[in-house]
């Protein structure tokens, strides 16, 4: 059963906001959808995975992504960055872990194993909900997202190969095993072994790979961001990618920040890029 929150008219479309049972997280998850009226049935649609803190109200309200999602007909889809009241203690003690800050991965260690699993979520139960109850078109998906979700939409892309047909990132946590905030996130959720967080790690992963983008991925980071140097390492990222021979288009923005006023600034065009990639006619 799928509960609409609210429904808001937007730029020739409607945004709405729904809450589902998922089977994956064990709990009530809450998402957003953005569909143009000119959408065909089948509809192309662009998933948007956001940063630490935040939920799936925030992106829509905040980057005014909808005027430019329905001047190319694509569907903006925002899920929520966690779960929700899991239970779990110390699950919101901090800003930077537990809910709100899922990272897009499946939990291994317990307590957290049994409510985050947001790789699952994301990538197999909301896109099949999408596909049976909002008419989206399962061969035109793309992804994006910030800074924890930049993360989510860099690794997610790379971890399931054919899923989507492009991916970009504002500011990424491009090289989690390297900054604070992938430590603190994947010692509990994944454990002390280092080496399986190389599997959640952006950069790590696309030394692993062979142009898996051959059109290109698009990241825009602004240079006077406070999290740059210590948490970001787009760098990394750039470097993995000359090695595995990926296009990618990475633009530093002097005096910009981290925050949705960059996010606004660029949103135009990544959803170009994503609706060129989604527009071209699907594979046989």
């Amino acid at each position: 059963m799928i509960d609409t929150l609210s429904s808001y008219r937007a730029f020739a479309g409607t945004q709405t906001f729904h809450r589902h049972a998922s089977t994956a997280i064990g709990s009530p998850m809450r998402f957003g959808v953005y569909r143009p009226d000119r959408c065909d049935r089948a509809a192309p649609a662009l998933l948007y995975l956001a940063g630490l803190t935040c939920n799936e109200e925030t992106f829509a309200i905040k980057a005014g992504a909808q005027r430019f999602a329905a001047e190319h007909g694509l569907v903006l889809v925002t899920p929520d960055t966690s779960p929700r009241d899991t239970g779990i203690v110390d699950a919101k003690k901090d800003w930077d872990f537990g809910e709100g800050a899922g990272f897009y991965l499946d939990a291994a260690e317990a307590p957290w194993s049994a409510r985050f699993r947001m790789e699952t979520y994301v990538t197999s139960e909301l896109v099949d909900l999408l596909v049976e109850r909002f008419d989206i078109d399962r061969q035109r998906l793309s992804i994006f997202g910030h800074s924890m979700g930049g993360h989510g939409a860099l690794t997610l892309a790379l971890r399931h190969p054919g899923l989507f047909r492009s991916v970009s990132a504002f500011a990424p946590i491009a090289a989690p095993t390297l900054c604070p905030w992938g430590e603190k996130a994947f010692s509990s959720y994944l454990g002390s072994d280092r080496s399986a967080w190389t599997a959640h790690d952006a950069s790590a992963l696309m030394t692993q790979a062979r142009r898996p983008y051959p059109d290109g991925i698009l990241v825009d980071q602004g240079l006077a961001d406070n999290f740059l140097e210590a948490q970001l390492h787009p760098e990394a990222f750039e470097a993995a990618c000359r090695a595995a021979d990926q296009p990618l288009t990475l633009r530093r923005h002097a005096g910009y920040d981290h925050g949705y006023y960059f996010i606004s600034t660029f949103v135009a065009d990544h959803i170009a890029f994503h609706a060129a990639a989604l527009c071209r006619p699907v594979p046989s």
